[in-house]
């Protein structure tokens, strides 16, 4: 297996978009392949290695760009500056995500009839968006997501649906998970929450060491949450 990679840039109302791809060069024709929407920092190097362990399951693995070309936040206040408006402005944000799952799906190497739409933490948020809007995929993952249950009304969603939660996630306790499950329980979801007791935010992220927010790794959680995940796509495109 050789996994070849390459940035794809396009533009957006004006505005430099760029996307990383990831694909088995190896292999020929046509393949499922994942949209990674990244965390609040924009798009690291985290979501680049999802990518490319998604290329190694033999899928085409695409780290979308939501934030714009070199727009990265380092700080807590940077990456909450770079997403409150997008979460404040949806629409925005979903037309940001939808031209991403165009640039994916314009590759060579997609099966544009099997595509889906994972993502960590707002990247989660991002990926259940696309579900609730039903977005041309058959189903969408959120790893330590901020759910961002909005309650708007809309037709029975159509892709499959998997969340993988930390229990103690400060970010989407309790009462979030219900929000969520509700939510998804009205509009006929096919959803699973998978609950990770012990577990806080930003758990599949090594570099995550923050008691004050509530960001830790870990190591059990973060493989027993990619084992589920690749079964998931297996279901998906198999």
């Amino acid at each position: 297996m050789t996994v070849t990679t390459k940035l794809v840039e396009y533009d957006l109302g004006g505005a430099p978009y760029d996307g990383f791809v990831a694909w088995d060069d190896e292999q020929s024709g046509p393949r499922p392949a994942v949209m990674i929407c990244h965390a609040w920092g924009g798009r690291k190097e985290h979501e680049e290695i999802a990518a490319k362990r998604i290329a190694e399951l033999g899928y085409v693995g695409f780290s979308a760009d939501v934030f714009g070309k070199g727009r990265r936040g380092n700080t807590t206040e940077e990456c909450q500056a770079l997403i409150t408006p997008l979460l404040e402005e949806r629409d925005e944000l979903r037309t940001r995500l939808l031209a991403a799952l165009g640039q994916m799906k314009a590759l060579d190497e997609v099966d544009v009839d099997r595509t889906a739409v994972s993502g960590y933490c707002f990247g989660g948020l991002c990926a259940l968006d696309m579900g609730r809007i039903n977005a041309p995929v058959l189903g969408v993952t959120a790893f330590h997501s901020l759910f961002g249950t909005t309650n708007e009304e809309g037709d029975d969603i159509k892709p499959k649906v998997i969340a993988f939660q930390g229990y103690e996630d400060p970010m989407a306790g309790p009462d979030d998970q219900r929000a969520f499950t509700d939510e998804m329980t009205a509009r006929k979801a096919d959803w699973q929450l998978h609950l990770y007791g012990g577990v806080k935010h930003a758990f599949t992220n090594q570099d995550a060491n923050n008691p004050d927010l509530g960001l830790k790794y870990d190591m059990t959680a973060d493989a027993r949450s990619w084992a589920a995940f690749e079964n998931f796509l297996a279901e998906l495109f198999d």
